[in-house]
């Protein structure tokens, strides 16, 4: 088996001409599935981009959803939405609302939003405010004083319904990937080569989901975990554990990519850049 992983595409950046390359590039591979980590377009543009791509491929389609995904609405309503979609369009898969997906003898997937937590870094001496405040109604219609503990709830939710996920893999797995949005480390937040600042660290890592992945890791040694994100659109490898890696993918807005091939077998996973 086989799967193209591509992360932040913002189709809604993305004209016809673009849109049709990416496809014919993920087409030529014959994937097997497609894992989008987040980022799709905006508002309801989200589900226009979900029913085309539904329409596209033949195949199963693995996504969660990035921050941009839920501007000019709610979060609860994006989500919603999604979960509502993806019981129309079989192959659509939004992995924040489904248990592990087992693709191969011993090898599963499982998949969560995520949200830049404000739990890492400093928040309060953060110059830092992105547009998620003015476009997603959670936040927007909250005071500065609530955002913060808006961010860290975000967190403690996704962190807590990957948990119940993981602990629903199965004993005798060897390899989880795990699809999400935001980076769960400092460490695997990248930009143009150089891992995250203090400052940029609230919005950009999700300390929640992190701290909860070190625990199963190191609880479960005999399985080999791998996180798949993007958020930050620069590349990095980040080695958490002997047993965990996080990959962080690029992207730049009007050209969609591969970002890499995963090659599933029995009892392993690997990744092709």
């Amino acid at each position: 088996m086989q799967l193209v992983w591509t992360t932040d595409p913002h189709f809604d950046h993305v004209d016809a001409d673009e849109f049709d390359r990416w496809f014919a590039d993920v087409a030529s591979r014959s994937p097997d599935g497609i894992i989008i980590t987040g980022d799709l377009s905006e508002g309801d543009d989200v589900f226009v981009q979900l029913r085309r791509l539904a329409s596209s491929f033949t195949i199963p389609i693995y996504f969660v959803l990035g921050n941009h995904d839920f501007y000019k609405s709610s979060i609860g309503k994006t989500r919603q939405r999604a979960v509502s979609l993806t019981r129309d369009q079989t192959h659509l898969h939004y992995l924040t609302d489904i248990g592990p997906i087992q693709l191969s003898e011993g090898v599963y997937l499982v998949g969560e939003d995520g949200w830049g937590d404000a739990t890492i870094g400093n928040y309060e001496a953060s110059p830092i405010r992105l547009g998620d405040f003015e476009q997603i109604d959670d936040f927007r219609m909250a005071t500065s004083n609530q955002r913060k503990s808006l961010l860290q709830q975000q967190g403690a939710d996704s962190a807590e319904r990957l948990r119940t996920k993981l602990l629903s893999v199965p004993q005798n797995a060897k390899e989880v990937l795990i699809a999400t949005h935001i980076p769960p480390f400092a460490e695997a937040c990248w930009y143009e080569g150089r891992t995250t600042d203090e400052y940029w660290a609230p919005f950009f890592v999700c300390g929640s989901i992190g701290q909860m992945l070190m625990d199963a890791c190191l609880a479960r040694p005999e399985c080999n975990w791998t996180v798949l994100c993007g958020h930050t659109h620069h590349d990095g490898v980040a080695k958490l554990a002997e047993n965990l890696t996080v990959y962080t993918g690029a992207a730049q807005y009007g050209h969609p990519a591969i970002e890499a091939i995963i090659e599933v077998e029995p009892n392993r996973a690997a990744l092709v850049r």
